[in-house]
């Protein structure tokens, strides 16, 4: 087949990702160009003003371009994706899953003292970070991954987290670092994860990056966004959910949290299917409450 085009945010992050799969389709045979675009996100363009929220900013330009026949594929970080698939295209690979978790990164080494500033931009984490670390403060922290981290290095705040997978990417590995585990910070839905969106009628295409597709990891975020779509998540959602895939379960952590921390519900599911895992795990949520905490997001 032809060459193949790449469309991707300009971020370094986001060619990163980009580069990665343009490698794996290289390994199989299938060359490809990057495309480098800006999104309306990295116009500074309001999350009103997109139909999706938030997460349609930082791929609106992309996906228009996709519909338009000027690239072939979009590569995305899955958890920047909105819960529910754009009509026209589909996520035709996702390859193994990178690390899922969240990082905590201190400027100084050894534990954070009380009163501590923790940064972060995601109310997912802020929630979470108030309910196991309830003597620290949680600040706003925005930017890029280097950015960030300048930020931390300038000493705006005294830690920030940062997902693993990121760090990854950027062959980045930060000083006075440390993964947190699942029982106290939830990923993101998608965290770790990069989707390769197609064009949902381009069955040569499909076909071309069919070899790169990770089952398990595909599987994987089928569960979370799954899950994310039944609550009708959004990035203003404080939602965790990480899947696994074994044999002949796939199995489904998640949290919902209020912004403040107060309270965290947890839920552990098994399905035949992720859609079973995500829907026992939508339902256990809503029976703990989630209802009462989503609407108090959406009133803000």
């Amino acid at each position: 087949m032809s060459l193949l085009r790449i469309g991707t945010r300009r971020s370094p992050l986001a060619l990163a990702q980009a580069e990665e799969i343009r490698v794996r389709l290289e390994a199989t045979g299938v060359i490809a160009d990057i495309v480098p675009m800006s999104t309306s996100g990295d116009e500074g363009a309001r999350a009103d003003s997109s139909p999706q929220g938030l997460k349609g900013l930082w791929i609106d330009t992309i996906l228009d371009a996709l519909e338009s026949g000027e690239i072939d594929l979009a590569v995305h970080s899955a958890k920047d994706l909105p819960a529910e698939e754009d009509e026209g295209f589909t996520i035709a690979a996702v390859p193994e899953r990178e690390d899922p978790s969240d990082v905590l990164i201190c400027k100084e080494p050894g534990e954070l003292r009380g009163g501590a500033l923790i940064g972060t931009s995601s109310v997912r984490r802020r929630a979470q970070l108030l309910a196991a670390f309830p003597g620290l403060e949680v600040v706003d922290l925005r930017g890029n991954v280097e950015t960030r981290l300048r930020k931390l290095e300038e000493g705006e705040v005294d830690a920030a987290v940062l997902a693993a997978a990121g760090l990854s990417r950027l062959g980045l590995a930060p000083e006075h670092a440390r993964a947190l585990p699942l029982a106290m910070m939830v990923p993101a839905p998608g965290q770790g994860c990069l989707a390769v969106q197609a064009r949902d009628d381009d069955d040569d295409t499909i076909a071309a990056v069919a070899p790169i597709d990770h089952a398990a990891s595909h599987r994987a975020l089928d569960a979370e966004r799954s899950l994310m779509w039944r609550l009708g998540g959004g990035c203003a959602l404080p939602l965790g959910a990480h899947a696994t895939v074994g044999m002949k379960a796939v199995s489904l952590t998640a949290v919902i949290a209020t912004a403040d921390g107060t309270t965290v519900l947890r839920v552990e599911t098994e399905g035949a299917t992720p859609e079973d895992a995500a829907a026992d795990a939508a339902k256990d949520l809503i029976a703990q409450g989630a209802e009462r905490i989503l609407a108090e997001v959406e009133t803000g």
